[in-house]
């Protein structure tokens, strides 16, 4: 079993947010969701404000396919993002317009190797930088190199240092910033690409989780519908498919809980192996729960993986209604359990809230009857334990 999980690119958003802080400069643009409304994600902004709108799914050359939209007004905003997740993007950002002159623009990068930390860099910059690749020049990040690389970048040393130590502390694999425009203290980091060594989501968590992974391919039809699902719902569906032919696929309430689940999973060094992320939350209808989890089924039937488990997990919830939600999961099982059983999948299930005793008998006693039987517990047993269960029947222990 490959223990080690490939660098994981994630959010513009979350890249941005860390070196925000590293910078003591806050971040101000906005992470869009479009499987969610749209009105409340855009409120805060300013009716006045000029805005940029891009695609926030680790997609390079972004201006050069159109998904980026300069000079925006508030009023143009939702347009602009409808019409991005209609060409199958889920996750966008919006930003402030920043009017500068082309000529500030650097190019910038830092990267793990064998001499330790490099430091990548361009006075040249923009989204034309490979044709001028001739004019990037290496350097191992020394306080000397990067005395050196404020001085020809016209940026402060203390900018990059901190860049630096950030980078190295939040176990960040690769981070590019192009471009970088130089703008005396006030250094602007349009536009950011990082990638994390997805093996240390436990050391990192202060800095990223695995919900901030991204990947630059367009939704599945799985994705498609819940987001379609999210978009006229009170309660909150999230669903992404990072690997089509896992082993694992979670079903999971609450967004805390659905953090420590994958987490765990990736925590014990078969992350490769998890085949969703996502969360539903905020007591969706039977109906909706339904739905969400007919989808994930789908996606799950759809692995090639030989052996495959589906986890059922969450906290114990305030006010979502178990015995509701799991009628709805239940339904969707029914209707797809001859197919998941000629697969040998097994289901194991750990969950509390109101009416949990009834709702963990019913959803018992219908993987019995399936033969998908793998565990069910309540509140009293750890959630890390229903992970261990989990990869226990797939042959494969931390």
């Amino acid at each position: 079993m490959n223990r080690h999980m490939a660098r994981q690119k994630i959010s513009e958003f979350r890249a941005k947010s860390i070196l925000g802080r590293a910078l003591a400069k806050p971040y101000d643009g906005v992470s869009i969701d479009t499987a969610a409304p749209l009105d409340t994600q855009l409120a805060a902004l300013a009716d006045d404000g000029r805005y940029v709108v891009k695609v926030d799914q680790a997609v390079k050359k972004r201006m050069k396919q159109g998904l980026v939209k300069l000079d925006r007004s508030k009023a143009q905003l939702a347009e602009d993002i409808q019409e991005l997740a209609s060409r199958g993007f889920r996750y966008c950002l919006i930003e402030p317009l920043h009017p500068h002159d082309s000529a500030a623009e650097h190019y910038l990068a830092f990267a793990h190797d064998r001499d330790g930390t490099s430091i990548a860099f361009s006075k040249q910059g923009g989204i034309d930088i490979e044709d001028a690749a001739e004019s990037v020049q290496q350097l191992v990040a020394t306080p000397e190199n990067l005395e050196h690389i404020a001085h020809e970048l016209a940026v402060p040393v203390d900018f990059l240092t901190a860049i630096r130590d950030t980078f190295d502390n939040s176990y960040t694999s690769f981070l590019e910033i192009n471009p970088l425009v130089s703008n005396g203290d006030n250094p602007l980091l349009l536009d950011v690409a990082a990638e994390v060594d997805g093996e240390a989501a436990h050391l990192a968590r202060e800095y990223w989780t695995t919900a901030d992974f991204r990947t630059f391919r367009n939704q599945t039809p799985e994705e498609k519908v819940i987001a379609e699902l999210a978009s006229t719902s009170r309660a909150s569906l999230r669903y992404e498919v990072i690997n089509p032919d896992g082993a694992i696929f979670l079903l999971l309430s609450g967004g805390g809980a659905s953090i420590v689940v994958a987490d765990e999973v990736n925590n014990r060094g078969f992350g490769t192996l998890l085949g969703n992320y996502g969360e539903y939350s905020g007591n969706p209808s039977e109906a909706e729960t339904f739905g969400y989890t007919e989808q994930l089924l789908l996606s799950l039937l759809k692995s090639s993986a030989k052996e495959k488990v589906l986890v059922i997990a969450g906290g114990v919830a305030n006010f979502t209604d178990v015995r509701t939600t799991f009628s709805g999961v239940i339904r969707a099982i029914d209707t797809y359990a001859d197919k998941l059983a000629s697969q040998g999948v097994k289901v194991f299930v750990r969950r509390g809230g109101p009416h949990e005793v009834e709702g963990l008998a019913l959803i018992q006693a219908c993987l019995e009857k399936h033969g998908l039987l793998g565990e069910v517990h309540g509140p009293e047993l750890p959630m890390a334990d229903s992970v261990s269960a989990a990869l226990a029947h797939l042959g494969v222990t931390a």
